[in-house]
């Protein structure tokens, strides 16, 4: 599988690349970013994220940039404290989960509200269209730039016992990331829990929780199949991520390094997005053994059929409490910007309940 540096030096015609990053170094000051990275044991960390800051960056700027990165998880973080940490100036750059602090600040729901998008495209639309928002929010308030907004792959449930439809949450404890999940759970009668994801597999194990939700190819690879036997893949939302920068960091590049990194950034958004369409049937078949695992042996899980019933009912519960609630949450001004991109968008129209 190619890496985002790999796919990078392929565009350049010969040595244009390199030689751009060299006129780049001779008249930028150089600068040394610390960078806390997304959740390490993914592929999107280990084949594109630290790449691109370990190869990409400095080989784009002829070594005027350079960094050292490390995943949150790594830090002892469990990821709803880099933004806050951003903000307060501990490390330059930071990348993490939206839906992690949902809770705090409702806005970080707005692009990937549970049941808004069927598919990964639609996501990204969306994501597109209440960028600016949230790119007016982080500046005004965390004193942050946002540089790049992705996701992973289909956020889906991975349970203990049988699961046949989503009518089958009812009465269940279920692992959740984001406000919008958990009100999407007790639409059908099931109770989201807010758990750290490293917490999750030995939740899963000791029956602390019945179900869990992460995307097809992450719940593998941190072996949720270990405890849970049922993968349900009816796309649920799709685990929005942004990455981040200090502004001080930030203005800390002479403006020739910030259209270059800002270049390259939009090429780490498109590879993730590609990686993340890849993935998502690669994790299916890696957790259930219905197809080649190219990440290790089949996690051995049963693999159930979506209820033809059940689309139908993503867009009950988000229409008839996800999105009602979340508007109530989020505010008047919150809602109008959403209405006006998201809402335009997929057809909806929000309301506080």
């Amino acid at each position: 599988m190619k890496t985002l540096h790999t796919a990078a030096v392929s565009l350049c015609v010969s040595f244009a690349c390199l030689a751009g990053g060299a006129a780049l170094a001779q008249g930028s000051p150089k600068v040394a970013l610390q960078v806390v990275g997304n959740l390490g044991i993914t592929t999107q960390s280990k084949e594109l994220e630290i790449p691109f800051w370990t190869k990409d960056i400095p080989t784009a700027t002829g070594g005027a940039v350079t960094a050292t990165i490390k995943p949150w998880n790594e830090m002892g973080l469990k990821g709803p404290e880099v933004f806050k940490m951003l903000s307060q100036g501990v490390f330059d750059v930071g990348t993490s989960q939206l839906g992690f602090i949902a809770g705090d600040a409702p806005i970080n729901d707005a692009t990937d509200l549970a049941g808004v998008s069927s598919t990964i495209e639609t996501f990204r639309e969306v994501t597109q269209k209440f960028r600016p928002t949230l790119e007016q929010y982080y500046a005004k308030q965390l004193k942050v730039k946002v540089m790049g907004m992705w996701s992973y792959q289909a956020q889906v449930l991975y349970c203990r016992s049988e699961i046949k439809s989503l009518a089958d949450l009812k009465g269940r404890k279920v692992r959740t990331s984001g406000a919008s999940q958990a009100d999407f759970v007790s639409f059908f009668g099931g109770s989201g829990i807010n758990m750290a994801f490293g917490e999750v597999q030995q939740a899963l194990q000791n029956g602390v929780v019945d179900c869990a939700i992460t995307g097809t190819l992450g719940g593998y690879k941190a072996k949720w199949y270990e405890g849970a036997k049922f993968l349900y893949p009816l796309p649920i939302n799709w685990g929005a991520g942004m990455s981040a920068i200090n502004m001080a960091s930030w203005n800390k590049l002479d403006p020739k390094l910030q259209q270059t990194v800002t270049a390259e950034y939009a090429r780490l958004e498109n590879a993730i997005f590609e990686q993340n369409k890849r993935e998502h049937g690669i994790g299916i078949a890696c957790n259930t053994g219905t197809g080649p695992c190219p990440e290790g042996p089949s996690g051995g899980m049963t693999l159930m059929p979506i209820s033809p019933a059940d689309e139908a009912l993503r867009r009950d519960a988000l229409v008839k409490q996800v999105l009602p609630r979340w508007a109530a949450r989020c505010g008047t001004e919150c809602v109008k910007a959403w209405n006006d991109t998201v809402g335009k968008t997929v057809d909806l129209v929000a309301k506080p309940s």
